[in-house]
């Protein structure tokens, strides 16, 4: 049996994370594959995340953050 989807709110608040890593790199003036390259993450990866298609890891965020010369915290709350 396949595990259950999470809730409606989960989903909301990772496409919200994704909006606001997306909404940081345009400001910083970088690509997806820029940023995957500073990160050294797969630029399918960066896609997914901006898209809040997929569960990211918080490695993934951390470096992410780094990269883009945020704050974590201003990426996810």
């Amino acid at each position: 049996m396949p595990p259950e989807p999470p809730p409606a709110w989960v989903l909301d608040q990772r496409r919200a994370v994704g909006d606001r890593i997306r909404t940081a790199r345009l400001e910083a003036a970088i690509t997806q594959e820029t940023l995957a390259e500073r990160t050294g993450l797969d630029r399918k990866t960066i896609v997914r995340t901006e898209g809040g298609t997929h569960s990211t890891l918080l490695d993934h965020l951390l470096l992410i953050a780094r990269a883009l010369g945020r704050p974590l915290a201003d990426l996810v709350t």
